[in-house]
């Protein structure tokens, strides 16, 4: 008797919603594409995380949390005050 993969076919955006992952991935996504898009922009500009912290008129603690990818308890607050130490505009939108 042959068994019959059911995921023969299916795409990994099935198998994320099959194991009710899809949420969660995409909002660690987000935030790593956040963390390293904020950290290309400092190197392009030159900026210390000193600097950056003091634009923003922040502590380093909270640039770091920003700049970790693993961590995802960033504020709508803290990403517009980096958007603009940066010289950018932050959009959101929901698609």
């Amino acid at each position: 008797m042959t068994s019959v993969n059911i995921h023969v076919g299916s795409d990994f955006d099935d198998y994320l919603k099959e194991e009710g992952l899809t949420q969660e991935v995409e909002r660690v996504a987000i935030k790593r594409v956040v963390a390293y898009q904020v950290g290309q922009y400092m190197l392009n500009q030159g900026l210390t995380k000193t600097e950056m912290a003091r634009r923003m008129h922040t502590s380093r603690a909270s640039l770091d949390r920003l700049l970790d990818p693993e961590n995802s308890s960033v504020t709508l607050q803290t990403l517009e005050r980096a958007a603009r130490a940066l010289g950018r505009r932050l959009h959101i939108a929901l698609v």
